[in-house]
């Protein structure tokens, strides 16, 4: 299958941590290794220069040698020549003439697609932001992306969506607000343009099993999430693989119930990664712990010196580890760590 109609089958698509070393420089050997952890963990997907990437990487020089590094290593990692390569999705941000730069570079590095962040564009109205969609979608084919406004994100109503959905390269939309009402208006706007080409994907790591489980009644039908990309599937891929393997099962069989409890576990378990205590101001040193602990990542360090686990969020992550330890790859990771640290 193509890229597109992979996305349309739903994937596991992890958002894409940067290892750094003590000096905040990259650390090739760790990042090599995250992606082969994704790949072998059969992730159908990878996103890399997004929000998890953090979005820094532009300032430092980083944009293009991390994607181009994730694209060598997906490529190279395949378990054999007849299986599909990940399907690689850059993330691009900025004013138009930022991201279709981005959207070019990685055009030239054999991407798929862009996930299309907006957050840069605070005042523009709805046919401004349509403008600069359009002309991104020049260049590659486009996953919207609904950011929540508490990482950078702004609010896009309704009226946006339907809009975005008309254009013709719109392949997919990650709708991540982290909120109900939000996500819904999302889903209705794409619904009422007409297009049921659109893949739906999940980036509400506060309730991801629920959305994937249950669907969306509008329109044009009850609207189902394909699958997910996440920051939260930076870890525990390989359980997640399973959990979206299961809910696909479950959507045929009506075997839903079991399914919305581990997704209330999973809610718990994302609380303390992504710590909302404070805001999500620790989510990226949270994903960063857990790999850590792993031993997938050396330390916890972020572009921005500022960046680290907020007070108490430590523990927190001590807790639902001991809570939910099925919701964790320690024993796959373990299996497989030495080989893909391997440079």
């Amino acid at each position: 299958m193509d890229a597109r109609t992979r996305l349309r089958a739903g994937l596991v698509i992890p958002a894409h941590p940067l290892a750094l070393a003590s000096d905040r420089r990259l650390d090739e050997r760790h990042q090599r290794a995250l992606t082969r952890y994704y790949i072998d963990a059969g992730a159908g997907g990878l996103a890399v220069g997004v929000h998890t990437t953090q979005f820094a990487i532009r300032e430092h020089g980083l944009f293009r040698p991390v994607l181009e590094l994730a694209m060598e290593t997906a490529v190279a990692a395949r378990a054999r020549p007849t299986t599909p390569r990940a399907v690689m999705i850059a993330g691009a941000i900025g004013g138009t003439r930022q991201a279709t730069a981005e959207a070019e570079a990685a055009h030239a590095l054999g991407y798929d697609a862009v996930l299309l962040s907006l957050g840069a564009l605070r005042d523009a109205s709805d046919e401004e932001l349509i403008a600069h969609c359009r002309a991104v979608a020049e260049v590659l084919p486009l996953l919207g992306f609904y950011l929540q406004p508490a990482v950078g994100g702004r609010v896009l109503g309704y009226g946006f969506w339907r809009a975005f959905a008309e254009i013709e390269r719109v392949w997919a939309v990650k709708i991540a607000p982290f909120d109900r009402y939000r996500t819904i208006d999302a889903i209705r706007g794409i619904a009422d343009s007409g297009r049921r080409d659109i893949a739906l994907y999940t980036g509400n790591d506060d309730s991801i099993v629920a959305d994937l489980v249950t669907g969306v009644p509008t329109s044009a039908g009850v609207c189902r999430f394909a699958g997910g990309l996440l920051g939260q599937w930076a870890t525990g891929t390989h359980r997640a693989v399973g959990l979206l393997e299961r809910v696909k099962r479950g959507r045929e069989s009506g075997a839903s119930a079991e399914l919305l409890r581990e997704g209330a576990a999973l809610t718990d378990f994302n609380a303390a990664i992504f710590d909302a205590a404070h805001g999500f101001a620790g989510c990226i040193p949270g994903i960063h712990e857990i790999l850590r602990r792993q031993g997938l990542l050396v330390g916890t360090w972020c572009l921005d010196e500022r960046e680290t686990l907020s007070p108490g969020q430590r523990e927190e992550i001590d807790r639902v580890c001991a809570a939910y330890p099925f919701l964790l790859d320690d024993a796959f990771i373990k299996e497989n760590r030495e080989r893909w640290l391997r440079l």
